[in-house]
C-alpha cells in the first residue's frame, strides 16, 4: 500500500472501533463525509468491502474484522512509541489503566501509589476492580494485577508483593457457643462466609495444606459475597467464619476483634504481580507506576 494510504487505514480503524462515522469523525476532527470518502478509497485500492453501511448502523465485514484485528494493535504500538519519545523530554504524564482484584487495590496499589502520585501531578491512575481476568490488551488496560501462578506467558511480570497466606477467622462472639475447628473437615459444622468469583463459575473452595497433605473444602453458610471487604465485615459482626488474605485481617487479629483458627493448615502462596504487554513498557507514566509498585525483598 502507498504511504499516502495510511491515513485512509487510520480512518477505517476509527470507524470500525466506534461503529459510527459520526463518532469516529469527531475523534479525528474531520467531517463524516470526508471519513466515508477515505474508507471507500481504501476499499477501492484493496478491492474488498470492509464495512457494511445502513442508514442506522455501520459494521465490519469478515474482511474488515480481519484487517482491524491485524492492523489496529500495530497502530497502537506506534502511538505508544510516539508518546514514549515525547515523554523522554518532559515529566511523565498520561493515564495508566490497571485491572485488579479488590484486595490488591486496597493493600498494594493504594498504599504504594498514594505516596508517589503527588510527585507526578500529570499522571492519572485509573483502577478497575475486576474478577473476570479480563484480557488487558483487548480491554485496553495498560496493566493488570494477578497472583504469580495465574500470569499469561506472553506478558512482562513484576512482583509487587511478598508471598501471602490465607487466614481463617471468626469473632469472639461467634466462638462464644461454638468449638473452634481443629482440622479443615470440622468446617462442615460451621457457618462459613463464601466468596463467589466469576472466573470460577461457583463458590470458591477453601484450599488447605499441611505437609504433603492437601485438602479442598467446599463450605456452606448463610452469606455469599463477591469481594473480600464485606466478608471481613460479616466476620467481625459474628456472622460466620471468613477465609481471606492474611493482611486483610492482621489488625483485627492483633486487637482481638477476630480469632485465627486452622493456622497450621494455611500455607504461603505466590504473591501479586503487575503484568503488561511488552509494547507498553516504554511508556514513561507506566514506568513510574511499575517502579513504585515493585516489591523490594
Amino acid at each position: 500500500m502507498a504511504r499516502d494510504g495510511y491515513s485512509d487505514l487510520l480512518a477505517f480503524i476509527h470507524v470500525a472501533r466506534e461503529g459510527s462515522f459520526t463518532r469516529a469523525a469527531a475523534q479525528l476532527g474531520v467531517s463524516p463525509s470526508a471519513l466515508s470518502h477515505a474508507v471507500r478509497a481504501l476499499e477501492s485500492r484493496m478491492d474488498v468491502r470492509l464495512l457494511t453501511r445502513t442508514t442506522r448502523s455501520v459494521s465490519t465485514t469478515e474482511a474488515g474484522v480481519y484487517l482491524f484485528e491485524q492492523v489496529a494493535p500495530r497502530f497502537e504500538e506506534i502511538d505508544a512509541e510516539l508518546v514514549a519519545v515525547a515523554q523522554q523530554r518532559k515529566k511523565p504524564a498520561g493515564t495508566v489503566r490497571i485491572s485488579t482484584a479488590e484486595h490488591a487495590a486496597n493493600t498494594i496499589l493504594w498504599p504504594k501509589l498514594s505516596k508517589i502520585l503527588p510527585e507526578y501531578p500529570d499522571i492519572t491512575v485509573e483502577v478497575t476492580v475486576d474478577y473476570n481476568r479480563s484480557d488487558i490488551v483487548a480491554e485496553r488496560y495498560d496493566a493488570g494485577v494477578r497472583l504469580g501462578d495465574e500470569l499469561a506467558k506472553d506478558m512482562i511480570a513484576v512482583r509487587i508483593s511478598p508471598d501471602m497466606r490465607i487466614a481463617v477467622v471468626g469473632s469472639p462472639a461467634y466462638f462464644a457457643d461454638r468449638a473452634k475447628p481443629k482440622i479443615p473437615n470440622d468446617l462442615a459444622e460451621h457457618n462459613c462466609i463464601n466468596l463467589r468469583l466469576p472466573t470460577h463459575g461457583g463458590l470458591l473452595p477453601w484450599d488447605f495444606q499441611k505437609g504433603k497433605r492437601e485438602l479442598k473444602v467446599h463450605v456452606t453458610g448463610q452469606w455469599i459475597y463477591n469481594s473480600v471487604s464485606p466478608i471481613v465485615r460479616a466476620a467481625l459482626e459474628g456472622q460466620g467464619l471468613a477465609f481471606v488474605p492474611d493482611d486483610a485481617v492482621t489488625e483485627h487479629i492483633a486487637e482481638g476483634r477476630l480469632i485465627r483458627v486452622l493456622d497450621d493448615w494455611c500455607q504461603p502462596y505466590t504473591g501479586y504481580h503487575l503484568y503488561y504487554p511488552s509494547r507498553r513498557q516504554s511508556s514513561g507514566a507506566l514506568a513510574v507506576i511499575v517502579e513504585a509498585l515493585r516489591h523490594q525483598d
